[in-house]
């Protein structure tokens, strides 16, 4: 793994977070690839239907970002999530947390 990426697996959720410095995805994307033959080599399913992508980026001028492939299928970028019962935006503010009725 390398150290930038950190996987986070709770109960049947896998989390691949990954600081991307200097426009270089290469190690987010190795990471990714990683796993999905992981989840082969163990006879495990990986969704990618069901495998949702979001980007935190604070630069001035963003940037697309191109779309992550699973076995052929794009996976869907979102702009906010919920990750251990916390409700996440992609500018990290508590704005949509705060307002979330649990």
């Amino acid at each position: 793994m390398h150290s930038s990426n950190h996987i986070i697996k709770f109960a049947d959720d896998t989390t691949v977070v990954d600081l991307i410095s200097k426009d270089d995805e290469s190690a987010y994307r190795e990471e990714v690839q990683e796993l999905v033959s992981w989840f082969k080599v163990n006879n495990l399913h990986l969704n990618a239907d069901k495998t949702k992508e979001m980007v935190v980026d604070f630069r001035r001028a963003r940037r697309d970002h191109a779309p992550l492939t699973i076995n052929g299928s794009s996976v869907e970028i979102d702009k906010n999530t919920k990750f251990l019962y916390v409700h996440l935006a992609e500018n990290l503010t508590w704005t949509l947390n705060s307002s979330s009725n649990y």
